[in-house]
């Protein structure tokens, strides 16, 4: 086999659609050079709300279940990857003062053992050298965000520790762990600007005008990978998941060739690494292209 068919990479998300919103353009390009990379999905997206007003309708309402699987499905097929479900159920999204508590039963509230044992059991059949998940924050605080975090930092570190989980599998350790570092002060304003300077209105004023500076992220990119030619795909995969994204809304208000200019890459924490590479990077595999072996 080719060196990229030894390559494997997991990406861990919490609902349908968050595999096509962040990190979707590397993954497209990985799949492309013959990578095999596999979506992790915590739960079926099931306490979702109908952001599309095109699908808000009740018979959509009903079937919302159903349907995010489908979505997941159309998206899988666009990107390339392989894709699992963890089984766990929907969080949902509290809002209100004081907030209200979470659903019984949902991935938020299952402790973090029982919650880690099927990506524990991913990770060792898989046996990816990488990972990607969400910081500290979820990458915005959806509690179902936070625990995907929770659960990754904590499979990671398990998967390959073979005094734990001892019936799921072989241990497989991982090599690297990524968070997603989407949204910076520097790429948003990069877009901002560029779409003022082709004359249109930017998305992104209100945004920029709200924005506490003092939390920006930014200064923890240490990997930045090239990708804009899969913006179009990464864009697809997301318009597939019609519930849940507006294809007139903000996404999509930016020309994409406009954002390929301004900001060609999609942006990672390197958070924890067990083989040599060097900060910065451009590509997720640095320090293990050359070792990986076919298991």
């Amino acid at each position: 086999m080719t060196e990229p068919d030894q390559l494997r990479l997991l990406a861990v998300h919490a609902h349908p659609d968050d595999e096509s919103s962040k990190g979707a353009a590397t993954m497209a390009k990985y799949v492309a050079e013959g990578v095999r990379v596999m979506v992790a999905t915590c739960t079926g997206g099931e306490r979702g709300s109908v952001l599309n007003p095109a699908m808000d309708r009740p018979e959509v309402w009903e079937r919302m279940a159903e349907i995010r699987t489908e979505e997941m499905a159309r998206a899988r097929e666009i990107l390339g990857v392989e894709q699992e479900f963890l089984g766990f159920v929907d969080s949902g999204l509290p809002e209100g003062d004081p907030l209200p508590p979470l659903p019984e039963g949902c991935f938020a509230l299952v402790p973090i053992e029982e919650a880690a044992a099927p990506l524990v059991e991913l990770i060792r059949r898989f046996k990816p050298q990488v990972m990607t998940t969400y910081d500290e924050r979820g990458g915005y605080p959806h509690p179902d965000h936070i625990k995907t975090h929770d659960i990754s930092v904590y499979a990671f570190e398990a998967a390959g520790d073979p005094e734990r989980y001892p019936d799921l599998g072989e241990p497989w350790q991982v090599s690297k762990l990524y968070y997603h570092m989407s949204f910076t002060l520097p790429r948003t304003k990069a877009l901002h600007e560029a779409v003022l300077a082709t004359g249109a209105e930017s998305p992104y004023t209100e945004w920029l005008a709200d924005w506490d500076a003092e939390k920006d992220i930014s200064h923890r990119v240490t990997t930045q990978v090239p990708c804009a030619e899969y913006f179009a795909v990464r864009d697809a995969a997301l318009i597939a998941h019609a519930t849940q994204i507006d294809p007139t809304g903000r996404w999509f208000s930016v020309p994409l060739d406009v954002q390929s200019n301004a900001w060609p890459t999609e942006d990672y924490e390197l958070a924890r690494s067990l083989v040599d590479s060097t900060t910065p990077e451009d590509d997720l595999f640095a320090g293990i292209r050359s070792s990986a072996e076919v298991s």
